[in-house]
């Protein structure tokens, strides 16, 4: 649950869209209001009055993207995580460039929970705890950098944290490979895909060595999960 209440203004000129989000939202705990359209987005969202926005890119009466331009030039410093069906690599760039964070439909509703509280996370919305991330016996402090597994000290390179981090954002979620690519190197990476494969080859190693059992998960043709084994 949402231990502060943050607010959100979810922007869409779909009611279905709107009812749905707002729905699973505040059953996370958040304050949820909603927008019809860009120019209602703009009356509403006054400084100070929401903690994040989520806003469509496609609406038809203004662009999503616009709306955040206007929303930063009038002084409403507020997160903003985008939702569209556009997905190329060009879309994403430009989308992060102005946004927090980029969600492609169709998406679930546990992805979307936790892409909005890893952007609140990020902003420092969520309370003297927000730096750290756990699951099961894995914690993390986002702030030093310190990773445990059962207590024990895990030492992680700098690409490592970043793949763990993310894993740890999205638990138990099966994470695609390619998703994990664009959020821990970057949307105009050119190497070998199968760096991902690598890299999760070396935390393995290092998160299982204390004799505990492992985390993360190979869906195969999907991606990669974390969560505990199944019995």
């Amino acid at each position: 649950m949402s231990p502060e209440g943050e607010r959100i203004l979810v922007v869409d000129d779909e009611p279905f869209i709107t009812d749905l989000l707002a729905a699973a939202l505040r059953f996370e705990g958040f304050n949820v209001e909603v927008a019809g359209s860009g120019r209602e987005a703009l009356q509403v969202a006054t400084p100070g009055r929401y903690d994040l926005v989520m806003l469509d890119v496609m609406m038809p009466d203004m662009e999503g993207t616009e709306v955040c331009r206007r929303l930063r030039e009038s002084g409403v410093a507020v997160p903003v995580v985008f939702l569209t069906a556009r997905d190329s690599t060009e879309d994403k760039v430009y989308g992060l460039g102005m946004g927090d964070d980029y969600v492609t439909k169709p998406f679930s509703l546990e992805e979307l929970v936790a892409r909005v509280r890893a952007v609140l996370r990020r902003a420092g919305h969520e309370g003297p705890d927000a730096a750290e991330l756990r699951y099961a016996d894995l914690v993390m402090n986002v702030d030093t950098h310190e990773v445990w597994r059962d207590g024990r000290p895990i030492e992680l390179t700098a690409t490592e944290f970043r793949v763990v981090q993310y894993l740890l954002e999205h638990p138990r979620r099966v994470v695609p490979k390619s998703e994990i690519l664009d959020h821990v190197w970057d949307y105009t990476f050119e190497g070998d895909a199968n760096i991902v494969e690598t890299y999760i080859s070396y935390i393995r190693k290092k998160l299982d060595d204390s004799g505990g059992p492992p985390l993360i998960h190979t869906v195969r043709g999907v991606g990669y999960s974390l969560r505990l084994p199944r019995d």
